[in-house]
Parts: structure tokens; sequence; C-alpha cells
């Protein structure tokens, strides 16, 4: 007899979306996590001034609002409130503006000038089909797709490097915003498939926007573990280094780990032909990551700026390609790409009156000691002259201590594995069967199974999906 139907290693919000799965459908589940908070890569903390809260890692969520896991979980109603900025997304230009990424479509388009046309042939289609769209992007690319027209035809741009699809557009502004949606694909623009990032994100914001969780991303942890408690499931301690054959018996074990760990985990059995795929899978760039308390709002030399919850800063079209060129040749460029969120501009729980909470990073190379806050900090004097004595306290993570605080962020790799199309369609390996690993009963549901990195639980919702078949229900 075994004492659970699954145990679930590790609490990102993968692993507890398999977990809330597991339990709202009748099976008894264990969460195992090492660390005392719940999230993984969704957590939140006082890290540098008591009552000022920061997102550790994950900060804003497109995809987590537009989640089918988490809608049919009800995270709302256990406790997860989202809070929209009055804009999107911001990308600042050289010239003072910004170009910027609004909930409305028609203010979007109207943005981009002689490019509005262009953008609303492209848009409106797919935007128009999106919730159809959308449960194809968040599942495995190997299968077949519930709306295979819809999908073909986003596929179509999608699978263009983002290069590509931006020769449809002729203005600097257009071209701009679509490649620095791209760059959270964390891989050079020229390569394919950099276009799909780009659209589902720009469709993401239109549909349902870019938010932050209310008080911070552990709410979005909290709220799953909460999910899982109420249909009777349990959460515990997990004892670093542990082997799978030393966990708690249980018909199925799900791992919300990278494949590194489960070769580590499996104490031998995976170092054959059956292991490969797993030994060889790669990571990709590393981040550096810094969090700053402000004593007052951004000065962005662009006014709209000011009102984005995230914000774009890397130049031109140009720019950022030669700036995401850099990681994947070992290098950290002058001109990083950055990517920032200022949350207090849409939750004002996370500090008190008057102070501000600003959070950046950005990428480069596998498992860098670089410290690359100066550049950063050199982009946003680009942008916003005189922030820095707004600065009260700031701390900087490398691509090291990412990987330190969190062992699936590999080299600090914190999309749970390299972007490239080889494993886009297959991770962690080809196969109809992405979340079986080669040991029985065992489950793969962390960022490194389809469809990949960012906070929307659908590879644990996935996992979950087939830990039930394995469990006949």
């Amino acid at each position: 007899m075994t004492a659970y139907d699954a145990v679930v290693v590790g609490s990102g919000p993968n692993g507890l979306t398999a977990a809330a799965r597991l339990a709202s459908a009748g099976a008894k589940v264990l969460v195992l996590e090492r660390d005392e908070h719940l999230g993984g890569g969704t957590r939140s903390a006082e890290l540098l001034v008591p009552g000022v809260v920061h997102d550790v890692c994950s900060a804003v969520h497109p995809f987590g609002i537009a989640s089918p896991a988490f809608q049919a979980l009800g995270l709302e109603d256990h406790g997860l409130h989202w809070a929209h900025p009055p804009v999107a997304l911001a990308h600042p230009l050289t010239d003072g503006d910004a170009v910027l990424l609004h909930r409305s479509f028609d203010q979007t388009a109207n943005g981009l000038g002689g490019d509005a046309d262009a953008y609303r042939r492209l848009m409106k289609p797919l935007l128009d089909r999106w919730d159809d769209l959308l449960p194809d992007l968040l599942g495995p690319v190997l299968g077949v797709p519930s709306h295979p027209l819809v999908l073909a035809r986003f596929g179509m741009a999608g699978a263009l490097p983002i290069t590509v699809l931006a020769r449809r557009f002729h203005t600097p502004r257009a071209r701009a915003l679509l490649a620095g949606l791209a760059a959270h694909s964390i891989q050079p623009l020229t390569s394919p498939l950099t276009g799909a990032l780009g659209l589902s994100l720009a469709l993401a914001a239109h549909a349902s926007g870019w938010p932050f969780a209310e008080g911070g991303s552990q709410a979005i942890a909290d709220a799953l573990g909460k999910v899982v408690e109420s249909n009777g499931g349990e959460l515990g301690h997990l004892v670093a280094g542990l082997q799978l054959a030393e966990l708690p018996s249980a018909a199925v074990t799900l791992l919300d780990v990278s494949p590194r760990q489960v070769v580590a985990m499996a104490g031998g059995r995976l170092d054959g032909w059956a292991g490969r795929s797993y030994r060889r899978f790669r990571y990709g760039p590393g981040a550096c990551k810094v969090d700053y308390v402000l004593s007052g709002p951004m000065p962005w030399t662009a006014e709209a700026a000011r009102q984005a919850g995230t914000l774009h800063l890397g130049g031109d079209l140009a720019e950022l390609v030669a700036s995401e060129r850099a990681p994947s040749r070992g290098q950290i460029p002058e001109r990083p790409f950055v990517l920032v969120t200022q949350p207090t501009v849409a939750d004002s729980t996370r500090a008190p009156a008057g102070t501000h909470v600003l959070w950046a990073y950005c990428h480069g190379p596998q498992g860098s000691p670089f410290d690359a806050s100066a550049r950063i900090e050199a982009q946003l004097d680009r942008y916003a002259p005189g922030w820095r004595d707004l600065v009260v306290a700031r701390e900087v993570r490398r691509a090291v201590d990412l990987a330190v605080y969190n062992p699936n962020y590999v080299g600090g790799d914190i999309v749970g594995g390299a972007m490239t199309p080889r494993q886009i369609i297959g991770r962690p390996r080809l196969g109809l069967r992405p979340y079986d690993t080669p040991l029985p009963g065992v489950v793969l549901c962390s960022a490194s199974t389809p469809p990949g990195g960012a906070v929307h639980g659908m590879c644990g919702w996935h996992a979950a999906g087939r830990a039930l078949r394995l469990l006949g229900a």
C-alpha cells in the first residue's frame, strides 16, 4: 500500500498547480518543499526595508491572469487579486518619447503612427481567436491542436525570427516594441520562433493585461497552497539532497525540478542511454537582477512611462539585436536589454505611501559571476536621469546568486532551459509524452516541460493530467 496517491517535489507554481489539480480530483497529495515558504520563483519578501515588499524573482504576470489552470482552480476565490497598471508596457526611445503597449488594442495601434494598419492586420485576426489560440500556445507543441487552423495562422508569423517579422513594419517605434517583447525569449533575436513570444505577449496584453499579483507574487503561490490544503492535500518539508528512493511512498511522484536535478535524484538510474536527453538538456543564458527601494517615483523622461507597470530599456531594433546576441557568446553588452517593473504604480500595498519599488534585470552568460548592475544603471540613467537621487536601498543578485537561491535556475537560467527551437518543440526531450520520465511512475512538471517558463502553472497542469491517467482516474 502507498502512503499517498501523489508526492510532488518542489512548490514552484508548476508543482503547486499539479498538486492542486490532483487534490481537486480527489487524490491524496503531499507537496514537499525545502524552503520555509512556498513559491520557488514566485516568492515575495521584505528584502531591504521593513514594510517594503519585493518580488524575489517573477514579477509581472501576463500569462498568469490568462492561465486556464489558474482560472480552473479558482485562485481568486483563495485570496489572489490582480493589480493592473494604467499602462501595461512602455518602451522608451532615445528621443524622449516611448512606444506603449496598452490593454486597449486600438489605443496601442493608434500609437504606432504609420504602422497602425500593419499592426491591425497582423494582430486583430489572432486577437479575435485568442480564447481558441491560448490553450494550444500553453500546451505541448507535439500533438493534435484544438484549433489547428488558428494555430497555423499564428505559426506562420510566430515561426519567424523577430528580425524578419519586424520587416512588416516601417517605423522604429513598432520594430522596437516587437523586439523588446521577443527579447523575453532570452535568445538571439535572429533565432526562429522569437516572433512567437513577441506576438503572444502582445496578444496577452490586449486580451487580459500585464498585471501584478496584489501584495506580491507570493500571493499566487499562497493561493495555490490554499487550494491544495482545502482539498485535503498536505504541505511538508523536503530534506535537501533527498533521493527518489527516500521519498514517501506514492503511486506517482511529480518533480518540479530541472532535468539535471532529476538525474541527481535518480541515484544512478539515469546514467545510461535512458537518461541521455536529461543529461544533455541545454540551459539558457543567466540573468543579473537588481532590486531598489526609492523615495519617489522614477523620473522617466517619457511621461507616459511613469504609468507603466513594465518597461523595456534597450533602444531600437538594431541595438536590441546586438544586446541579445551577446549572452549566447559569453558576453554582457555595454548596453544590455533591461527589463524593469515598477509594481507600486499599480499596487500601493507593496510599500508605505511615498515609497516605491523598482525591479530590473538583464541577460548574461550562463553561470556568470559578473555584477552587471553598473550597466543596468547606465540604462536607467539614459531614460530617467536623476533617478539615483531617489535610491534608499539596493540589492544585486548575479546569475550565480540566482542559481544558489533556486536550484531550478541552473546557471541563473530563469526559464527552465534554453528556449531554442529544438527545446521549444521538445522539452526536455522529443516525444508525445514530454512529462513522462524514463523512471516508472515519475512525472516531470517543471518549466523544463511544455510550454516552458513564465508563471502560468500550465506545465504542472498538464503533468497532473498525465499523473491522473497513471492513477486510473
